[in-house]
């Protein structure tokens, strides 16, 4: 007969020997992996200085994951800095959370606030595309609910290798099932984002995912542990063996020009058990049952005890074998770093627990009281009665490391500055500007992405304004007033490779412009910074133009950097990246009814262009699809006119005198024009004669530069002379450029550029939605 002391003494027969604190200190001299974790040699010996001996081996799986590039930002701290450093009072006035919480709050007004954040899931969509941007997106969506929001809508942000290598498809097939998979599951819109196509990204392909909650004032959670006696308690899925050292095995290290080899490390997700997850979380905020919250992403367990611990300035114990498992195999260390998804951790009131655990069990949300919140400032973890960790949670979650990596000017940049496009052949013959523009409109980043779009559900929920393919994505978040917001997200790799400094203006000032042009309000922006590896002195030095570039310019812009993500090791090899950071614009419109579209919809109402054009090729849709070009200097930003264009657009908005708006980035004036017919298949009439002759430029640059600070908008004609007023009385620059309209009585739809070329509507729409699927296959009706 089996009695209960011989089954509980054979199974602790049958679990492994722990490597604990006491045993530890008793074997100095035992040689540890570090360097198989991702840890360097002064690293690791830094951890035997803080600690006073040698670390266990749970110990060293939580320094290695949580001193992680990933984790830790320890490259990019001291450039990081300068987000809370340049800071107005203009800046502060609505920002409720900014960076070292989960995600930055912003208030927009009548009690209601906004949660946003844009992450990486870069290296694990090359590795297993499907998984690595599903599990993408319910990651960026645990960092929503945990401050106390729910999430509204995503967007994301995709560069893939060249459309037409054959690797590409398949990265592209597996990262947009993945990302239209569990945004469609949890029920969310997604209502934006871009998808860029470089053979600089072939085998480091980007997929930045973003998303957005709504949350009353006193609804706001943080990720503080406090109160000792507090419960910590664990809920959502299993631990299990996926997503290992993600975070510091594959997150913080380049790819081998061989390719990935590190497959075990990419995470697994269930969007249903997420979307329960969700309610759950919302009840129990309702109900006030959860002190503090966080939710496990990278680092899992390891991330979030340490920094529950260290942001509330308490202590934790812990006993690690209270985890429910998918893997009963799984060693305390692993448990400490596996990646599992669906995962959060709550510190909840004794006398709260059995509520807590009433709507937990509501909604068969699986639920664990690990330990408690204690006050004498150390985590500690146990195993079956056995100290496994014995941490000041400071040293784990915020005091790691911090580089001042090498810095040098890249050798080849000047060079590369100095091969400006006002050297390549530019045209005035008709027929070729109509050539070049039909090549440019069917160019893979020009081409209409409806192959990616029309996977993704933008309209559930039944609060999306505006989406893809307008300008910026807009969500009303009270249905009473009407109010709202728009964000859009913007980066130009190819100037940030000509200029970080300026390119990071540009992506700031593209994606302040595209939520301006909505009739919202820029007010606060996040930013996924993705660049090579900062053992690259030349890296470095990118990566610390951009920053400063990106910092100077919210500060003259007047909006802040709320938080945001740092993805290094985007290199293959020897090969980075282009510098890529996107940057995410967050604004506020009063009523969404008074929503500005991209494309216009009547005939008959006059077409003006806000801004100046100079010649300025550099980098531009032009140079590259035209002459297979990069080089020269990017198209000059100025904030100061992008401020006044954006009141000016707003003041127009809030007037109702444009009908539409939409701005001038990649592709110019052309392609512009061209989006604005296809949009709702109403043609236009344009000429080009008054902006050659004001802006002093040729045909081709009046229709393919990329000169920054324009616009251009529909005014419908009983509007026109308060429109005019309006532009002149505030000092910008105006021309009317053409009118909506078909070419001709009766003739169809048409984009006609007068004296130069005219391309019908069917002809535009063929070429623009043919790429996209002659590479990947039909369009998803």
């Amino acid at each position: 007969m089996t009695t209960p002391s011989s089954t509980a003494s054979a199974e602790a027969s049958a679990r492994p020997v722990v490597d604990t604190v006491e045993n530890a200190a008793a074997t100095p001299e035992r040689e540890q992996p570090y360097a198989a974790l991702g840890l360097k040699p002064d690293e690791y010996e830094r951890i035997r200085e803080i600690l006073g001996r040698r670390p266990t081996s749970g110990e060293l799986a939580m320094y290695s994951v949580m001193w992680s590039e990933h984790c830790s930002y320890k490259s990019s701290k001291i450039y990081l800095r300068q987000f809370g450093q340049k800071v107005s009072d203009e800046m502060k006035e609505r920002l409720m959370v900014g960076m070292g919480q989960n995600a930055g709050v912003v208030d927009i007004g009548e009690g209601w606030a906004v949660t946003f954040k844009v992450e990486s899931h870069n290296h694990p969509s090359y590795i297993e595309p499907f998984q690595g941007a599903a599990t993408g997106v319910g990651g960026i969506v645990r960092d929503i609910i945990s401050m106390g929001a729910r999430p509204v809508a995503v967007m994301d942000q995709l560069r893939f290798g060249a459309i037409d290598h054959p690797d590409t498809a398949r990265v592209v097939h597996g990262v947009v099932s993945g990302i239209s998979f569990y945004g469609n599951c949890l029920g969310l819109p997604n209502i934006g984002g871009e998808t860029v196509f470089d053979a600089v990204y072939q085998g480091n392909p980007l997929v930045n995912a973003l998303a957005v909650g709504v949350l009353r004032h006193e609804d706001l959670k943080l990720a503080n542990a406090s109160g000792a006696g507090n419960k910590v308690v664990l809920f959502g899925a299993r631990t299990g063996g996926d997503g290992i050292g993600g975070a510091s095995i594959l997150a913080s290290d380049t790819f081998s020009s061989g390719g990935p080899t590190k497959r075990p490390a990419v995470q697994v997700g269930d969007p249903f058990a997420e979307k329960v997850l969700i309610e759950c979380c919302l009840e129990l905020y309702k109900g006030e049952l959860v002190e503090a919250i966080q939710d496990l992403g990278a680092a899992g367990i390891s991330c979030a005890t340490s920094e529950l611990a260290a942001n509330g300035g308490s202590g934790m114990r812990v006993d690690l074998e209270k985890v429910l498992l998918r893997d009963p195999t799984l060693t305390p260390e692993e448990i400490l770093m596996s990646e599992s998804q669906e995962r959060m951790m709550a510190i909840v009131a004794p006398e709260k627990l059995d509520a807590f655990l009433e709507v937990t069990s509501k909604w068969d949300v699986e639920t664990s009281v690990l330990g408690e919140v204690t006050g004498d400032g150390r985590l500690q973890i146990f195993w079956h009665g056995e100290q496994i960790v014995d941490v000041d949670p400071s040293t784990v979650a915020v005091d790691g490391p911090v580089y001042e990596r090498p810095v040098a000017y890249p050798t080849w940049i000047d060079a590369l500055q100095d091969d400006s496009a006002a050297a390549l052949p530019r045209t005035n013959d008709p027929a070729e500007l109509r050539e070049q523009f039909t090549k440019l409109v069917a160019s893979p980043n020009l081409a209409d992405t409806s192959w990616i779009t029309n996977q993704y559900d933008r309209y559930v929920l039944g609060n999306t304004a505006l989406a893809f393919p307008d300008d910026a994505g807009m969500i009303r978040v009270d249905e009473q007033s009407g109010l709202g917001f728009a964000i859009s997200t913007d980066c130009n790799g190819r100037y940030c490779q000509l200029d970080p400094y300026e390119g990071a203006k540009h992506a700031l000032a593209e994606a302040y412009r595209n939520v301006a042009v909505t009739g919202a309000v820029p007010t606060a922006v996040t930013d996924c910074l993705n660049f090579g590896s900062p053992e690259n002195p030349e890296v470095m030095w990118q990566f610390s133009r951009a920053v400063e570039g990106l910092s100077d310019g919210c500060l003259e812009l007047g909006i802040p950097v709320t938080g945001g993500n740092v993805s290094f090791y985007n290199q293959t090899g020897d090969q980075p990246i282009f510098p890529t950071p996107v940057v995410g614009v967050l604004g506020i419109i009063d009523d969404v009814a008074r929503r500005v579209p991209s494309g216009w919809q009547d005939p008959g109402e006059n077409v003006y262009l806000l801004g100046v054009t100079a010649t300025e090729l550099s980098g531009s849709q032009w140079a590259g699809t035209i002459h297979d070009h990069l080089g020269g200097r990017p198209p000059r930003v100025d904030l100061a006119q992008e401020r006044k264009l954006a009141e000016l657009l707003h003041a127009a908005s809030q007037q109702s005198l444009i009908s539409s708006a939409h701005d001038l980035s990649s592709g110019g004036l052309a392609q512009a024009l061209a989006e604005g017919v296809m949009r709702f298949g109403v043609g236009a009439r344009v000429w080009l004669d008054e902006i050659m002759d004001r802006d002093g430029v040729d045909a081709a640059s009046a229709l393919f530069s990329e000169s920054t600070g324009r616009v251009i908008v529909t005014v419908p004609r009983e509007d026109d002379v308060k429109f005019r007023g309006l532009c002149e009385g505030r000092g910008y620059p105006v021309l009317r450029i053409g009118v909506t309209d078909a070419p001709g009585d009766g003739d169809a739809p048409a984009l006609e550029v007068q004296g130069l070329f005219t391309v019908p509507l069917t002809e535009l729409r063929d070429l623009s939605r043919s790429t996209l699927p002659n590479a990947f296959g039909p369009i998803i009706g």
